[in-house]
């Protein structure tokens, strides 16, 4: 039986003009779908804010808290998601993954992003070892280009590690998963993002002096 039966949404179950075809991926905050806009007869992925040690899908499809006591962290992790939409819906190329639109139902939050056929840089790059230098470039290049508008904009990624890059069908690399994005030079206590082998050494403190060299590091990385 998959891992994730009874807590995603099953295949035909609709949001809104969305029908579910199937469950991409399940994480520790969330669920992603295959889905199809039936208004546009078009494929899209779909985030679902869904933090499972502090919820749980009911009969009715909606989440419903464990407890009370979680709902503050809860409505925490409910904004940041919708944060993430915005941050991401504000930007425009083709290195960065587009969001289509996002929406809050069934007492969560969903984002409607373009759907990318393609495979994560970590299981494109296994049977292509080692990589030519010219093959390496034309996956930088892009990125850096991505990132520029993302520092541009005033973000930082936070999280640029193998399995946030993903590579279409024509090569070209796309980056995804912006749930660590956060404005630069933000005075707040930033929240610890560490993936071992990319994080540079100011995302292991809180309160390190992370800016855009942060994520030039993990690219690097």
């Amino acid at each position: 039986m998959p891992a994730h039966t009874g807590i995603a949404l099953p295949a035909g179950a609709t949001l809104q003009e969305y029908r579910i075809v199937q469950t991409l991926g399940v994480g520790g905050f969330g669920v992603t779908y295959l889905a199809v806009d039936t208004n546009l007869n078009l494929n899209v992925a779909i985030k679902e804010y869904l933090p499972g040690d502090l919820a749980v899908r009911g009969e009715d499809r909606a989440l419903h808290l464990r407890s009370e006591e979680s709902r503050k962290t809860f409505d925490w992790g409910l904004r940041r998601f919708l944060d993430e939409s915005r941050t991401l819906a504000s930007f425009r190329h083709p290195s960065i993954v587009r969001v289509m639109r996002f929406f809050e139902a069934h007492g969560t939050a969903y984002m409607v992003m373009e759907f990318v056929e393609g495979k994560t840089l970590q299981d494109w790059v296994k049977r292509r070892r080692p990589l030519p230098e010219p093959t390496v470039l034309a996956i930088l290049g892009p990125l850096l280009d991505g990132l520029e508008v993302i520092h541009g904009a005033g973000y930082l990624h936070r999280d640029i590690k193998p399995n946030n890059i993903f590579i279409r069908e024509d090569g070209s690399p796309v980056l995804l998963d912006f749930g660590s994005a956060r404005v630069a030079g933000a005075e707040s206590e930033l929240t610890v993002i560490v993936s071992p082998g990319y994080a540079p050494l100011e995302q292991y403190h809180a309160h390190g002096n992370q800016g855009p060299w942060s994520d030039l590091y993990a690219l690097g990385g």
